[in-house]
Parts: C-alpha cells; sequence; structure tokens
C-alpha cells in the first residue's frame, strides 16, 4: 500500500508540477505518513564459514550450507564476521570528501571519513585523499607513507572544485596502479562524473527524500507569525533530482537501515547495488569508565547525592531540536520545583540556544564545544543523553558514541533511529518531536530513575559493540571495496571470492533483536 500511494503521488507530479497551497500540504503530511510507516525496520543476522567468521544462532535446516552474494545480502553489513587479519590484498583506494576534519569538530560525514580511511591506511591500504585545502589544519599530522592529500582552493559556496580535484584524480590514476576504489562521501564526487566509473562507492550521510519529514516537522513546529519554510516548496523537486542522477554512482553506501529501504523501493535502485554499512565510532575512545565520568561531574559542580544527570551534545541550533527540549524543561523545572535540584542537564556544544539554556537556572550546565577525550567523560557522567533533533537524517553519531558509553539514550522516534539505534524500550526511550510528547518522555526517565537507566544503558552498550565499532565499519566497508575491486578484474579464480560468503548451519534467515 505504502509503495502503491508513492507512485501515485510522484505520477501526479510529472503531470501537474503546478500545486495549490492546500494540494502541496496534503502532499507533505501524506510524505509524513509514509515516512513513519516505511520507519518499521526488521534486524537481518548473519554469519559465515571462512573468509567470514561464525556467529552461534539456532539452525534453520533449509538455509544450511548456502553461499550467498554479499551485494544482494539484504541487512547491514555489521551484522557480517569478518577475519580481523590483514587482507591479502591491498588496495589503492581515492576519497573524495568536501571537508578533512580538525580536531573531529565538523560534522557526522567529515568524522565517517576521518574514522574510516585511517583505518584503513592503518591495515596497508593506500588512501588519496581529495579535499578542499584549510589554514586550520595540519596535513603534516599524518606521518604514514601511504596516505596522500591532494588539496585544492574550495569554490565560492565552499565545495569541492571538483575540475581541480578531478584533474588531479586523474594524474594519480594514470601514474603507476590505477584506483581499485573510488569513495565519495556524499557528493564529494559529483554524479556527472561518476557515471562511467564502474567501481565507484558513493556514501548517503542524508537524502532529500528524508529532509522533507524534517521540514515538515519544523513548519508544523513554528509559529503562526513565522512565515512557512521556503525550502518546503523546494524539496520535492529535490527528490525528483535525486531520484533521477543516483543511479549514476555504481554502489551505493546507506548509513542506516531506513535510507537503505528508501533507497531501493523509492529510489529504485537495484537491491544489488545498495549496501547498509551502519556507521561506526572508535570504541577505545568511547568506552564504559564510571570513574571518568565521576571526575567530569566533580569538575562542573554536579552534585553527587539524589541526582539524575541529562546530557544533550552538538550544535546548539533550532533543527537541533533545542526549541521543544528548551521549553519541554521549562515547563517540567515550573510544574516541578524540587527537580531543580535534583535534576541536573549537561549541554556539550555551541549555538545561539547556549545563552537561553542557562536561563533554566543554575542546575543546567553549558560546557560549550568539546574534543573527543573531554566528550568520553562527557557522557560517563550522564544517567541518560537526549537527542531531540528535528532532523531525520543519517545516523546520529552522538547517539551511538553515548550508547557506546553505557548510557541510556532518549532520541526523536525518526525512522532511521528507531530502525538502527533505539529498537525498543529494554535500550531507551523515544518521543515525537512535540513538546508535549518530549515532555512525557522525560518525566518518565525522571520516574524510572537510575537503577532502570543504567540497565538500558548496559543493554545499548552490548547491542554497540556488536554493531557500531570502528572496527565493524572498517571491516564491512574494506570487504565491500575488495569485494568491487576484485569483481572488476576478475581474478576470483586464484584468490578468495570476496563477494561470496558460505553459510554455514546453524543460520537463520531474519530475526528481530541483536
Amino acid at each position: 500500500m505504502s509503495a502503491l500511494l508513492h507512485h501515485t503521488i510522484f505520477q501526479s507530479m510529472a503531470k501537474d508540477q503546478t500545486f495549490t497551497f492546500f494540494n502541496f500540504h496534503y502532499l507533505c503530511y501524506s510524505l509524513f505518513t509514509l515516512s513513519t510507516l516505511s520507519s518499521i525496520s526488521f534486524l537481518y543476522w548473519s554469519h559465515c564459514s571462512k573468509p567470514c567468521e561464525k556467529p552461534d544462532i539456532t539452525s534453520i535446516p533449509s538455509l544450511q550450507n548456502q553461499s550467498i552474494n554479499l551485494l544482494s545480502f539484504p541487512s547491514a553489513w555489521n551484522h557480517l564476521q569478518f577475519p580481523p587479519n590483514m587482507p591479502p590484498k591491498l588496495l589503492k583506494i581515492a576519497l573524495f570528501v568536501k571537508r578533512w576534519p580538525h580536531q573531529n569538530l565538523v560534522g557526522g560525514l567529515e568524522r565517517h571519513a576521518l574514522t574510516l580511511h585511517l583505518s584503513l591506511a592503518r591495515r596497508g591500504h593506500e588512501l588519496h585523499i581529495f579535499t578542499t585545502s584549510s589554514s586550520n589544519i595540519s596535513y603534516t599530522t599524518y606521518p604514514k607513507t601511504n596516505i596522500s592529500f591532494h588539496l585544492s582552493q574550495p569554490s565560492p559556496g565552499g565545495y569541492l572544485d571538483q575540475a581541480k580535484a578531478w584533474e588531479q584524480f586523474q594524474i594519480h590514476n594514470s601514474s603507476g596502479k590505477p584506483f581499485d576504489v573510488i569513495h565519495t562521501e556524499s557528493v564529494s564526487l559529483r554524479y556527472t562524473r561518476a557515471r562511467k566509473i564502474p567501481n565507484v562507492v558513493v556514501s548517503w550521510h542524508g537524502i532529500a527524500y528524508e529532509t522533507i519529514h524534517s521540514d515538515i516537522v519544523q513548519d508544523l513546529l513554528r509559529s503562526p507569525e513565522d512565515p512557512h519554510l521556503p525550502m518546503l516548496m523546494e524539496r520535492l523537486p529535490k527528490v525528483i533530482e535525486e531520484v533521477k542522477f543516483f543511479p549514476n554512482y555504481a554502489h551505493h553506501v546507506a548509513t542506516s537501515d531506513h535510507v537503505g529501504d528508501v533507497l531501493k523501493r523509492i529510489y529504485m535502485i537495484p537491491d544489488e547495488r545498495v549496501h547498509i554499512i551502519l556507521n561506526g565510532i572508535d570504541e577505545d575512545i568511547y568506552t564504559l569508565n564510571p570513574k571518568r565520568g565521576h571526575d567530569f561531574q566533580l569538575k562542573f559542580g554536579v552534585p553527587e547525592h539524589e541526582t539524575l544527570v541529562m546530557g544533550m551534545a552538538g550544535r546548539l541550533v533550532k533543527d537541533k531540536g533545542h526549541p521543544i527540549m528548551y521549553q519541554a524543561l521549562k515547563e517540567i523545572f515550573t510544574e516541578k520545583a524540587t527537580y531543580m535540584k535534583s535534576v541536573f542537564v549537561l549541554i556539550a556544544g555551541e549555538g545561539p540556544w547556549a545563552h537561553r539554556y542557562r536561563d533554566l537556572g543554575s542546575n543546567v550546565i553549558i560546557l560549550g564545544a568539546l574534543d573527543q577525550t573531554q566528550l568520553a567523560g562527557f557522557y560517563n557522567s550522564l544517567d541518560v543523553f537526549v537527542n531531540p533533533t528535528l532532523r531525520a537524517q543519517g545516523l546520529d553519531h552522538t547517539l551511538l558514541e553515548a550508547m557506546m558509553s553505557g548510557v541510556a539514550v532518549m532520541g526523536t522516534r525518526f525512522a532511521s533511529i528507531t530502525g538502527s539505534l533505539i529498537v525498543g524500550p529494554e535500550i531507551g526511550y523515544t518521543f515525537l518531536p512535540t513538546v508535549a510528547s518530549l515532555k512525557k518522555a522525560l518525566y518518565r526517565v525522571i520516574r524510572d530513575g537510575r537503577d532502570v537507566l543504567s540497565r538500558k544503558g548496559e543493554v545499548g552498550r552490548r547491542r554497540s559493540m556488536k554493531l557500531f565499532t570502528a572496527t565493524k565499519m572498517v571491516a564491512a566497508y574494506e570487504r565491500l571495496f575488495l569485494c568491487i575491486s576484485e569483481d572488476l578484474v576478475r581474478e576470483v579464480s586464484e584468490s578468495v571470492d570476496y563477494c561470496r560468503c558460505q553459510l554455514p548451519s546453524g543460520y537463520i534467515g531474519q530475526t528481530i533483536g541483536f
């Protein structure tokens, strides 16, 4: 039914590009409903004999001893377990990314590029990074000889200079060994140049279809005196544009289960060209460390007795949900004045909402921007981490970092969050992007208390260690890159077939949970 409604919507758009204001909003609310319906996700387990390692799960005889094509695997590759030993084949990899992170103080896309590709370099692969130059970054901090940066001045809009970067790429692609794999973070390499490259992989950290949901949410929350968001009128043509040009990329990596489903069903990309690899974070940095959390609390004046500590991290801007979080906290502290002494809120980040939070009371502490080491202490100081985002895009790193640190989490009920991260109440709490729903969830957290939150945090940590480590993510990308490069040169007769995996006895096709 959902697919039929989507088809009808896009047919009507094709017939008539002129919408009345009423029809446009009807369409938006239809897409809002459909996005909610499509958030129902199922997690698939798979485990393999060599070259994959075998997890221990209940057998289904009809599926025993089958070999699968990994490119057609329907769920997240994070569920697979690949051998940790160094690969027998080392790759020459080109990465196109808009910006290279400076002390990780940038968005999730750039942090993803940093974590993934530095790890690939440590595993011996040759990395060539095509990105914009910046006076804030010292590229000499990466002494490994197998990492090369190819810089160009950013365009007036701050984007990667496509012509210059492509020229640099062609020089290095034609000198010596050509690139085995070309990886682009989002559209850092435009489709006009990628469409004839069979070994190109694009990772999507947000797509226009998801953004429509975010725009509708923010429009519903606007005050009557505020104007309608102009981007609402521009977003639907953007979705159509993406549906048209996305097939120009040979292989697509979805960073959430929901996006993988949308790419296949709505963007109509063949299943064997869509691969779900969930984001991973450095498990050596984000660990369970109560002492570090206790020291962090002492440093910022959080009392030790009878205190529940909530936290948020990221840019303190409107689309990250701070208007609804601010209002929810304001109402709670007004209704329950005792919470001003028993509930503390730590906020890591910078932005225009910082000064408003300070007005709520001395129990709301603004920490400013924190680096990764400081963030590790921050997460360990919390009983619950809250992400009230109004953006339905990608897989947020802050939730992953909190879960890895053993903290119970709260997140907006968007498909990417409920489908990949907070998959059940045993891990945390979800809420609708409204003040009333968030307020209700916050009251529930306070009533549940530390013991319940601690149990949820432990369940989330175990799930994170299974699925969301940098090690898991890097192993999945490495296997995908090996498969694509191997398939390109047809070396399978004399090497391991990286594109196939033998399913041993004990394999179950699909299950919910972890």
